[in-house]
């Protein structure tokens, strides 16, 4: 053999021991080059067991190559953020992976499929907003959690998790967001008294016991609580039961001895009761009797009238959805109503015989794998508000006895008439399995004879139509760019995750059907339902103007990029304060400065919205090849977030704040 054929397999010897040694140095729940950044390992970890269906497309061709990945944000070559929300990743959130990232502010694992318990994440000193929710992770509350002192969010809701909630809770004191319904916790509430905390939610779960009188807790409503059945005291307004002095089975077992005979047997001279106090106790309940009696006749008597007022001159006295389902409801209208208490006028006499009965032929089918919280019957005897008329149905606030409110949506029966039973039953099981904070859940339907009513959860603080454009008698201003940026994202979130997870579009953007949640979180409604009703009589000018071009002139159904170009349209709604129809036909050139007139300000955060018109420009193109995918749309309304964010933070830095 030759000496430089010697030489060759020398140096080929060498290199793979050197690969040997570096493999074996390198932690087996991080098994990657050891000559990678550690956050790089720390997220090839973290994919490896987590992303069972290789959904994030990680590829690394250059050292850091990794803060280009999908849902990764660095600074300075540090992972500070990390978004995966709605990915559909499928697997275990592993150890010594993410939690690895000291850098991390941001960890957004919500609306995936991941599973197990939570790791120790004690090693995120900087966290600050933590969202776990909608997975299946199981275990107990990760006490690892309290050590974050910088924590501000956090929210482990709909998981599978047990036990009890630690006391500890109340050290985490910057918390201004804490969900933990819809688990499975155990025992009491603890005293939190974050003085920060606006959000807060506890409700299904099994906790127990008396909730604690605490300003904070005493700030929250009902809801928050709803649906632990033991739980008790003024906060949910129900009153505990005092617990028994002697808890010994025999003593529960013998009936309690009367006070006077009690007393008599310990030598205490009591007088037994009188005769005279028995009398007296019964002269009261023939009293009693009596005026129940009399009450019972008079209300007979009122009864008989009503029916036979009824019988020559029927009207509704009382809106439920029992009665409106069962009358014709003119909803060819389009658009919010303003009036919320409007009584509906009934067109026909409802009989004991007809509508109703034929209502509850039908079922109240729940999406999902959804609780049934509630029956048709309860549903059909809720009391019912008028929220609006919009353009396939009229959607009403459903009050319900158990005080559970919801929002339901009365289809128009002749436009959706085009959609068979079959065809509307298969198409509300896919709309009825999409899960996103942006989205507000359709928790169920019902269809029979010529009646379909969609149930969604009821959101409290109106539509982003009655946002921007406030009351009819005052003008109001346009938001705030940092107001328009928040909705903007958490539009583009839902959108994009229906494209995303469905094959399904929303097909009726708007600003109407952008509702507040609880938290003032943008929410997408309706989403989907166009595509069972024949709207091509539709003339509302607002509308009309979100169509996409390719769909306003044909008979085409809503597609992806149409979607797209109706969320333009709505951002120029946001930026500008001009509903749709009010808005110039303008080249991609001129838009810009019609912005800035209609908002009559110029200030130094002018080239922020001046990214957010040009991203309005380009989702609203003419021709749907030149639109961006939501996706896009949504990667890049982050960056102009994180971008703003680091600069404002450096000002801080250079004016002396932190």
């Amino acid at each position: 053999m030759s000496p430089l054929l010697l030489l060759l397999c020398f140096l080929l010897l060498s290199n793979t021991s050197h690969f040997s040694s570096s493999a074996t140095t390198t932690s087996p729940s991080a098994p990657f080059n050891s000559l990678l950044p550690s956050d790089a390992v720390s997220l090839l970890s973290f994919k490896s067991k987590a992303d069972l269906d290789n959904k994030l497309l990680y590829t690394l061709n250059e050292r850091f190559d990794y803060c280009q990945w999908q849902g990764v944000k660095c600074v300075q070559g540090r992972v500070v953020r990390f978004v995966v929300q709605g990915f559909g990743l499928r697997g275990t959130f592993p150890a010594n992976s993410l939690t690895n990232l000291d850098q991390l502010r941001i960890l957004n694992l919500r609306n995936n499929s991941l599973y197990g318990p939570i790791p120790d994440l004690s090693g995120l000193p900087n966290l600050k907003t933590l969202f776990l929710d909608h997975n299946f992770f199981s275990g107990t509350f990760p006490l690892s959690v309290l050590s974050l002192h910088r924590l501000i969010i956090l929210d482990t809701s709909r998981n599978n998790l047990t036990g009890s909630l630690p006391v500890q809770l109340t050290v985490l004191d910057r918390l201004n967001y804490l969900r933990l319904d819809s688990n499975r916790f155990n025992g009491s509430i603890p005293p939190l008294n974050q003085t920060q905390l606006r959000i807060f939610n506890v409700s299904n779960n099994n906790l127990t016991g008396a909730v604690p009188v605490t300003p904070t807790l005493k700030k929250f409503g009902i809801r928050s609580f709803l649906f632990n059945p033991s739980l008790c005291g003024e906060v949910v307004n129900k009153p505990c039961r005092s617990t028994p002095f002697f808890d010994s089975p025999s003593a529960a077992a013998s009936p309690p001895t009367p006070l006077y005979q009690d007393a008599q047997s310990q030598g205490i001279l009591l007088a037994p009761p009188t005769q005279h106090k028995h009398k007296k106790v019964g002269v009261i309940l023939g009293v009693l009797v009596g005026i129940l009696i009399v009450i019972a006749a008079i209300l007979c008597i009122f009864a008989f009238v009503k029916k036979r007022r009824e019988e020559t001159e029927p009207k509704a006295t009382k809106c439920t959805i029992e009665t409106i389902t069962s009358s014709a409801v003119n909803t060819n209208a389009s658009g919010p109503v303003d009036n919320s208490q409007e009584i509906i006028k009934l067109e026909k006499e409802v009989k004991l015989t007809q509508g109703p009965q034929q209502l509850k032929s039908g079922n109240l089918i729940f999406c999902s794998g959804e609780t049934e919280l509630y029956s048709l019957e309860q549903l059909m005897r809720a009391s019912a508000e008028l929220l609006g008329r919009g353009t396939i149905g009229t959607t009403y606030k459903a009050l319900m006895a158990s005080q559970l409110v919801v929002t339901v949506k009365r289809l128009d029966a002749c436009k959706t008439s085009i959609t068979s039973s079959e065809a509307f039953e298969q198409h509300m099981e896919a709309v009825g399995m999409l899960r996103h904070p942006n989205l507000v859940a359709v928790r169920a339907y019902f269809q029979a004879k010529q009646e379909r009513l969609v149930i969604y959860d009821y959101q409290p603080n109106g539509s982003l139509f009655n946002l921007i454009h406030g009351s009819r008698s005052t003008r109001a201003r346009p938001l705030h760019w940092t107001s328009c940026l928040k909705i903007a994202e958490d539009v583009a979130q839902g959108l994009a995750y229906i494209h995303h997870a469905s094959k399904l579009t929303h097909g009726n953007l708007k600003s109407s059907n952008v509702l507040l949640g609880s938290d003032f979180e943008a929410c997408l409604t309706d989403y989907s339902l166009i595509a069972l009703a024949d709207i091509s009589s539709d003339d509302d000018p607002d509308s009309a103007r979100y169509k996409a071009p390719e769909v306003r002139k044909s008979a085409r159904r809503a597609t992806p990029g149409s979607d797209v170009y109706a969320y333009g349209i709505l951002l120029l709604e946001l930026l500008t304060g001009k509903p749709p129809s009010q808005h110039p036909h303008l080249s991609p050139l001129d838009v810009p400065d019609w912005v800035r007139a209609m908002r009559e300000d110029d200030n130094e955060e002018d080239r922020w919205l001046a990214m957010l018109v040009d991203l309005a420009s380009i989702c609203s193109l003419t021709s749907p090849e030149q639109r961006p995918t939501m996706r896009q749309i949504l990667k890049m309304i982050q960056d102009i977030k994180d971008n703003a964010m680091v600069e404002n933070n450096k000002r801080d830095a250079h004016t002396g704040y932190s």
